[in-house]
């Protein structure tokens, strides 16, 4: 059995009025936030799954369930971080992330940089372990629309 192991993940949460719009662990000003049981960060929801699952041990909504109030509100950076811990757990470790923001407005591309180092911080990675880019969905669908945000990650690991 190999010890490279890769995942993937997804994530989708509706756009609305009177949230905080949180994403890849900063705030951005936007009249449209992420809804959410936490603060909604898809990027770092994406991520978490990307890791459980490359690890075999399920999933973000399993380890940290939407209906438990511990995690009402929390900063998905904790999660973040208790995703680390578990995957560590089982001895595993990142060797890379690479990530997409599918989101019409507002354009990220200038807090990609500060994104990168606030993953690579929370996750104590090397710099240049994080990708993160960004698209548009050219006005299609609902992130086209604007009512919604999705991101999608893949997580290379190592186990020890």
């Amino acid at each position: 059995m190999s010890n490279i192991r890769i995942g993937i993940g997804y994530d989708v949460h509706k756009l609305s009025e009177g949230y905080e719009f949180w994403l890849g662990g900063i705030r951005l000003d936007h009249h449209k936030g992420s809804v959410g049981h936490s603060d909604g960060d898809v990027l770092i929801h994406a991520i978490c799954d990307a890791m459980l699952g490359a690890a075999a041990l399920r999933d973000i909504g399993y380890h940290f369930p939407d209906n438990d109030s511990t995690f009402k509100g929390i900063d998905s950076k904790i999660l973040l971080k208790k995703s680390l811990e578990i995957i560590a757990k089982e001895g595993y470790s990142i060797i890379n992330i690479d990530s997409t923001i599918c989101l019409q407005n507002p354009k990220v591309k200038d807090f990609i940089p500060k994104m990168q180092k606030t993953l690579e911080e929370t996750l104590a990675l090397e710099p240049g372990t994080v990708s993160v880019k960004a698209t548009t969905t050219e006005k299609l669908g609902f992130v086209g629309r604007e009512e919604g945000i999705a991101a999608y990650a893949v997580v290379l690991l190592n186990k020890k």
